[in-house]
């Protein structure tokens, strides 16, 4: 069995630099988005034929628990379904690429709002974007600039729900995804759609922080430099393959998620369960990154800027070193 070392960067940070806040205890877990947070949603719409028993796991589309079933774990809770609203195939706005008659995170978050008024002491998760990027193969160029618009709306109508913890989470490298790491001209394209919309993202938050009350606490995710560092430093998280998916499929024949090829494969050692999705393993490492995010924050005149939640907290999490 792989031991394990968590080096305490963090904490020592914390004891040199004084707390803004205290580790809040979250009253529940309320989650929006695509297929990257969907915990059953599609599967249960599907009569469980996607994604499919066994090669996706537990209605996960991954092959094992997926990141906000880690972060509910380390938070103490419990992860409802019917306080999961992310839907696999979701965009961020009424369309869902995978299925039309499912939501997407607009209808989601309207749904939501409808039906009752947001817990203030729950925290409330939003990740979507990557099936705007994807609906280039179906619908043409998309506008990272609409997508973020998007984000930026469903999260104020949160707000003025009564949500008070946001957690935002931005865009790993889809270039570096197995679907498009193969082609360099589409490599390229899917890498400048991400870095455009993460620092779009990065930009709105920063001005949606300056405009909404100070109560209100938007925590962005910076899961783009997890996956920068793991790709740069596989030995340090036990990876051997960073580019091929375990399981495998044809985007330009198939819809997405519909696997039609299974290879053998150790997961554990790779970064990619799909060819979109990461797999298991990967997931407890953007849940670990999540629950750092929301540790004790240096107050700001510490110098370590708007992104310390994510940051700081990855110091600890980046430093781990799986022995062979």
């Amino acid at each position: 069995m792989q031991r394990q070392i968590i080096t305490t960067g963090f904490l020592l940070l914390s004891l040199i630099f004084p707390l803004q806040v205290l580790a809040k205890d979250y009253d529940n877990i309320y989650v929006f988005g695509d297929s990257f947070s969907d915990t059953g949603n599609v599967f249960n719409a599907t009569n469980g034929i996607i994604p499919p028993s066994p090669t996706y796991s537990n209605g996960r589309f991954s092959n094992g628990p997926i990141w906000v079933d880690y972060l509910a774990s380390d938070l103490g809770l419990t992860l409802n379904l019917k306080n999961n609203f992310a839907f696999g195939g979701a965009t961020t706005g009424p369309e869902n690429i995978g299925l039309p008659s499912l939501p997407g995170l607009q209808q989601q978050i309207n749904n939501f709002v409808s039906l009752q008024t947001a817990d203030p002491n729950a925290l409330y998760i939003i990740w979507a974007g990557t099936n705007d990027y994807l609906s280039y193969f179906f619908a043409g160029d998309p506008n990272p600039n609409n997508t973020v618009g998007n984000l930026s709306a469903e999260l104020t109508s949160l707000v003025a729900d009564g949500a008070r913890d946001i957690m935002v989470v931005n865009l790993p490298d889809l270039g570096k995804l197995p679907f498009a790491n193969f082609d360099s001209q589409r490599s390229n394209l899917f890498n400048t759609f991400s870095s455009t919309h993460n620092s779009s993202l990065d930009t709105t938050l920063k001005s949606l922080r300056q405009q909404l009350s100070p109560d209100i606490n938007i925590i962005e995710l910076n899961v783009n430099f997890l996956f920068d560092r793991i790709i740069a430093t596989p030995d340090e998280f036990g990876f051997t393959n960073l580019t091929n998916s375990c399981i495998s499929k044809d985007l330009s024949v198939v819809p997405i998620d519909v696997p039609t090829q299974q290879v053998l494969c150790n997961p554990e050692k790779f970064l990619f369960w799909d060819e979109v999705h990461p797999t298991t393993t990967t997931h407890k490492l953007i849940g670990e990154l999540a629950f750092s995010a929301l540790e004790p924050v240096p107050e700001p005149s510490a110098g370590l800027g708007i992104l310390a939640y994510s940051v700081v907290g990855a110091v600890s999490l980046l430093k781990r070193k799986i022995p062979n």
